[in-house]
């Protein structure tokens, strides 16, 4: 995803230098290299130092974090005390909560700090925002955001296209909905469910945890039913459910042979090992919202079909989840954002001037009304 982020970046319009910076210098290197066009720069920087953070980003207008989501909390600190707009890729709702309890601090020091920018959590909160905004009453609100390989693979019919953690975050951790206007707690890898997109055929969805963000929190009392689920190919959540359910996710640690481990870092590592298959990639993305407008009922369809780019070398995960962030970033350093403080992007961002930013990438967002 950094890798993205640096391509995006290098390439935006008024951006002067960018910035990358891995605690592997060498690799900060060759990233800034091959994808910098001619504008990074590369730093060995350590993202667990906060002062040292905090010095570097004294040099940069805005800043995109593109690691573990655990450090997100001392890069919000570092950020603000630097002064500096940030926003991170997320995918830990507690993490968030802990940044937005910092958001009288980034006020003050005026700068602008919106946590879960990516994909989903990302982009599809902007989406929701549009389609709440154009309708008068809102009854229901439905994500589904799917990253696949443009062929399944047998046995899970998946490839690991973003990080081990985030996707066993997505999969172990409680899900966060809305039902009848207020907030309710859902089990993950329930709410079994198919779909079909043209030119794919038929998905199944399940609910994941993250991928609503602060939704449920913004929207609560406004609109009566909202969810996100994850789109996969059919099998899958049958396939994968069984080894979370017998303790594989789980990180309290057990003995073995001698040595004391956790499971899920067991499971972390055969995923990466066994399912990096490198296989062209596509993003599937479909948000729904019923209500109505002018006493009539409405039905509003916000639809992503994005294939991975080979020209580039971009897969279609890095493109639909690090470009929404640079957007992003790159509205709060150009003065397109003028909220301050710690925002979700359904508050802070407008999707009339985030839309077009997509288009320009070459990634073809559909609304239908």
């Amino acid at each position: 995803m950094g890798r993205a982020a640096v391509y995006d970046l290098a390439r935006a319009e008024d951006v002067d230098q960018v910035g990358v910076c891995d605690i592997d210098g060498d690799l900060a290197g060759e990233i800034a290299e091959r994808f910098g066009d001619g504008k990074a720069v590369s730093y060995k920087l350590d993202a667990g130092n906060e002062s040292e953070v905090e010095r570097f980003l004294k040099n940069y207008d805005a800043a995109v974090s593109c690691v573990g989501y655990e450090l997100n909390l001392g890069l919000t600190s570092a950020a603000i005390s630097a002064g500096c707009h940030l926003v991170d890729l997320g995918g830990n709702n507690d993490v968030v909560r802990s940044q937005c309890a910092m958001s009288s601090e980034a006020e003050e020091a005026g700068v602008v700090v919106i946590p879960d920018c990516g994909l989903a959590p990302g982009m599809v909160s902007i989406m929701v925002a549009d389609g709440v905004a154009k309708l008068d009453e809102v009854d229901t609100v439905k994500i589904r955001v799917g990253g696949l390989p443009q062929v399944p693979r047998r046995p899970l019919n998946y490839q690991m296209v973003f990080s081990a953690e985030g996707l066993l975050n997505e999969y172990w951790e409680p899900c966060f909905i809305l039902n009848d206007g207020k907030k309710e707690t859902v089990n993950p890898m329930t709410g079994l469910e198919l779909l079909e997109f043209d030119g794919i055929g038929k998905v199944e969805a399940f609910y994941t945890s993250g991928g609503a963000s602060t939704l449920p929190e913004t929207y609560e009392g406004k609109v009566r039913f909202l969810d996100y689920k994850t789109i996969r190919y059919p099998g899958h959540c049958q396939l994968f459910k069984p080894m979370l359910e017998i303790g594989l996710g789980s990180r309290r640690e057990i003995e073995v042979d001698g040595k004391v481990i956790q499971p899920r870092s067991v499971l972390k590592a055969i995923l990466d090992r066994n399912l990096s298959f490198g296989d062209p990639d596509l993003v599937l993305v479909r948000v729904q919202i019923e209500g109505v407008r002018e006493k009539v009922d409405r039905m509003l369809v916000y639809e992503i079909v994005d294939r991975q780019d080979d020209r580039s070398g971009l897969t279609a995960m890095m493109r639909t989840t690090s470009f929404p962030a640079t957007i992003v970033a790159w509205m709060a350093a150009s003065g397109q954002i003028t909220e301050r403080g710690v925002k979700p992007q359904e508050v802070a961002v407008k999707p009339s001037l985030f839309f077009p930013q997509l288009k320009r990438r070459g990634i073809n967002l559909v609304i239908r009304d």
